[in-house]
């Protein structure tokens, strides 16, 4: 299996569109013509199209070397992650990668919905060394339609140019677009080959628009995370090592669970406490991974910065071997009934909220009051860390702090589309908060993990003298913190931006 992440573009052209010179474009020197030939691609779905609704495509192709499968996600303005593997002898769509989009299909079977040929001449953009810096594809398509019978022979026939980049700069593609608008060729109207195939446009038709009450801005900011922790799903379970996607899957998550309880009076608690429970677990599921991530890097960054140690310490490659265990764990998690219930049951609250009358009010007047009662136990939690002595009571204190810090923050960026630059600014000014506690937190944390891994039976006696420096050193950092986090909080906690918001 092997994972590419492409910049593309596609635009609509006509029969008769001719490609334009591209010498000179952006550093482009030359532009080689390689051999036509025909692609053949079977397009799989589930019979209600929930990959295509996420831009999501998953083939069987040919005749572009070895029989092989591509599943193709979304990462980002016009960039695609593609993940290709072999055909090799099995029959059937590889397991692999079946696992891979499990969030969106849920149980249902992957078929057949399209064929695709495509007649392709490809042109290649090389610098004057020589480089390729992209290439540009002049597609014939011939689609035919297998999902619906009641399409009749389903057949639809168009051109297309896609470019992509491989070793340009991302201004390439920008240049390269306006030779080719000059020459009469138009955006691409459709995301895929697959959605022009089955005349749907590719996007999620159930999100919320609009925020004409205290309803709908919570709808659709949980409609958001819901997508962007579907989004996530793949990423976490290809990953071996931290590339940030168990984090971001889980500041998803979390960010649900803190608009659920922050908005809890205007919600129907039967139904969002057991959506709160399972986003929990979730939780606590994705922080277990995301836990050892952060203690890992924190340690080998402190260890690169201290020349005394040397070699790699034995209960490093403990820590390593810990999180491939959690990983493994997290793994059976997501492929559980129990993660798509929770899934379907988002996916509900989103089309059915369970809401009371108090939401159907305006959200100036709602939202405001939500947002109001958050800053409030921000602000009388901070008042008893800052009254603690310090010590583990007060870090305690602090670490509440934090997580109110976050509600406010999170509160104000579901308000954002209502209230625009006011919650914002609420928001940014929560994150400040948010931001220094979380570097005292985390120092706290590192500091107790050392010493638990130094107490442990089986530690390396040398082990013991490494782990005894990095829990001072974390214990200084978490002091430093401490210090610091009146300085921010009297900067950042100033009620002007709530006052502003109320106004």
């Amino acid at each position: 299996m092997s994972i590419n992440l492409e910049v593309e573009r596609k635009y609509d052209v006509s029969v008769d569109f001719r490609v334009p010179d591209l010498r000179g474009v952006a550093g482009c020197e030359d532009v080689g013509t390689s051999q036509t030939r025909t692609l053949a691609a079977l397009y799989f779905d589930t019979p209600d199209l929930r990959l295509m609704s996420r831009n999501i495509t998953l083939r069987h192709r040919t005749g572009d070397g070895e029989p092989a499968w591509d599943l193709k996600l979304p990462a980002g303005a016009d960039e695609r992650r593609e993940i290709h593997v072999p055909a090799g002898r099995e029959s059937g769509i590889p397991e692999q990668l079946t696992r891979l989009v499990t969030a969106y299909t849920r149980g249902r079977g992957l078929v057949p919905v399209a064929e695709i040929a495509t007649v392709r001449t490809e042109w290649f953009l090389r610098s004057k060394a020589g480089t390729v810096l992209a290439e540009l594809a002049d597609d014939t398509v011939t689609a035919h339609r297998l999902d619906d019978p009641t399409s009749g022979s389903g057949r639809r026939s168009w051109r297309e140019i896609e470019v992509e980049l491989s070793e340009g700069e991302p201004g390439l593609i920008d240049a390269v677009e306006r030779r080719l608008r000059g020459a009469g060729a138009s955006d691409g109207g459709s995301a895929s080959k697959l959605s022009l195939a089955l005349g749907v446009d590719a996007g999620r038709s159930d999100r919320p628009a609009g925020a004409a009450n205290a309803a709908e801005v919570l709808t659709a900011y949980i409609a958001r995370q819901r997508e962007s922790l579907l989004a996530y799903d793949p990423l976490v379970r290809l990953a071996d090592h931290d590339d940030d996607s168990v984090h971001k899957m889980r500041v998803a998550a979390r960010r649900i669970r803190s608009v659920l309880r922050t908005h809890r009076k205007v919600l129907e608690q039967q139904r969002t406490s057991a959506v709160d429970a399972e986003l929990k677990w979730l939780t606590d599921a994705l922080g277990e991974v995301r836990d050892l991530e952060v203690l890992q890097a924190r340690f080998d960054q402190r260890l690169a910065a201290s020349p005394d140690v040397g070699g790699h310490p034995v209960f490093m490659t403990e820590l390593a071997a810990r999180e491939r265990r959690a990983r493994g764990r997290l793994r059976q998690t997501l492929s559980s009934p129990r993660y798509a219930a929770l899934l379907d049951a988002l996916d509900i609250f989103v089309t059915d909220p369970p809401v009371n009358e108090r939401a159907s009010g305006r959200p100036k007047k709602q939202t405001v009051k939500v947002i109001d009662r958050a800053w409030r136990k921000m602000t009388r939690a901070y008042g008893e860390a800052r009254e603690g002595a310090a010590g583990p009571e007060r870090d305690a204190a602090l670490h509440r702090t934090r997580k109110a810090a976050k509600r406010v923050r999170y509160t104000a960026e579901a308000a954002t589309p209502a209230f625009g630059k006011p919650a914002r600014k609420l928001a940014r000014q929560a994150e400040h908060i948010q931001d220094i506690l979380g570097v005292h937190q985390d120092s706290v944390v590192a500091a107790r993990q050392a010493r638990r891994l130094a107490d442990e039976p089986a530690a390396h006696p040398a082990d013991v003298y490494t782990l005894g420096l990095l829990a001072g050193d974390s214990r200084c950092t978490a002091a430093k913190a401490a210090d610091e986090i009146a300085g921010v909080w009297k900067k950042a906690a100033k009620p002007k931006r709530l006052r502003a918001l109320k106004s």
